[in-house]
């Protein structure tokens, strides 16, 4: 059976069993599939007195949904991980711009979009990880990731994850599309293994054996390190990391952010949600609640997150990053990285 888009559309508001235009409450369309996220949730609630509505899936499902949906999307706030994803949802028309002196003030310039349209809450540090025991040098930078010393090595997830997606578009953004494109066909030339899996896995493979190297987000590590993580926290001892770029432009951090929708029927509210996002109760929680750093500076650490130790991070704006990703996505394809 084929839906035209208005009976779709009808078919998707009929499916949402939440109050769409009620007073004191808020719609939030949310990617992040974090179980400790609910405490962000009641914290607000009890702050505010205003009534979450969460309607939960992958971020590209969530997007067709918000499109289809149009004008009468009960959608007032998206959240997803990944500039990618954030820079996808302001480009299909998906997000509205939001004066806020409080996220203006709380939020890092190079952490939201060019037109205020989404905001980085937490982030995540791409991380070179290595075993210790075969791995006397690992490699320093990204860049590194193309010596043909590390041949064979690396384990690294698909072309498809959003993660390396935004990472390619940096090195675009710092070195320029053929350095870039010289980089990923290095890294295709070392992988151990075709992509396969998610971050975790990446980490298995060196307890495993089966490769040397890996890339990673940091969370997942630390969380290996503050609960158990099978495959990785019982051997945690034997891996190492380097966060790359040190000497110099740091280590790539990608976000997980929100904005307000562009058709948010309560629109008050979900500024206030943004901005409660920024505040340090809700900051500490990124970081205790999932491992990860974060946006707002000078925010506690928890200690998952504090024993990866101190780094210089990559302060590029990731809205100009953003703009790269068609780019990278072009590379990926180009060099067969799959």
């Amino acid at each position: 059976m084929t839906l035209t888009k208005t009976a779709f559309t009808a078919v998707l508001l009929a499916s949402v069993a939440m109050p769409a235009f009620a007073e004191g409450q808020l719609n939030l369309y949310s990617s992040r599939h974090y179980d400790t996220d609910e405490k962000l949730y009641s914290d607000f609630t009890d702050q505010t007195g205003i009534t979450i509505n969460r309607i939960e899936g992958k971020a590209d499902e969530l997007l067709a949904r918000m499109d289809a949906e149009g004008a009468n999307s009960p959608a007032d706030v998206m959240i997803t991980v990944d500039t990618s994803r954030l820079a996808r949802a302001k480009n299909m028309g998906l997000l509205q711009p939001v004066d806020s002196d409080i996220l203006e003030d709380r939020i890092p310039a190079n952490l939201q979009d060019s037109d205020n349209n989404w905001f980085g809450f937490s982030q995540r540090s791409r991380i070179i990880f290595y075993a210790k025991d075969t791995v006397d040098t690992p490699p320093m930078n990204y860049l590194d990731l193309a010596d043909p010393a590390y041949k064979g090595k690396i384990c690294i997830r698909s072309s498809t994850n959003s993660y390396n997606q935004t990472l390619l578009a940096a090195l675009v953004t710092h070195h320029g599309e053929e350095k870039a494109t010289e980089w990923a066909q290095g890294v295709v030339d070392n992988m151990a293994r075709a992509p396969q899996g998610g971050d975790t896995d990446q980490l298995r493979g060196i307890v495993s054996g089966e490769c040397e190297i890996a890339v990673s987000n940091s969370y997942y590590f630390a969380r290996a390190i503050r609960t158990d993580v099978s495959g990785v926290s019982a051997d945690i001892a034997k891996i190492g990391w380097v966060f790359p770029d040190q000497d110099g432009t740091g280590a790539h951090m990608n976000l997980s952010g929100a904005g307000v929708a562009a058709n948010a029927p309560n629109r008050d509210n979900a500024v206030k949600f943004l901005e409660y996002l920024s505040s340090d109760s809700a900051q500490s929680y990124f970081s205790a609640g999932n491992d990860e750093f974060p946006a707002v500076q000078g925010v506690e650490l928890a200690d998952s997150v504090a024993k990866l130790g101190e780094f210089k991070a990559d302060e590029v704006n990731l809205s100009e990053v953003a703009e790269n990703i068609p780019t990278a996505q072009k590379i990926f394809n180009a060099v067969g990285w799959e």
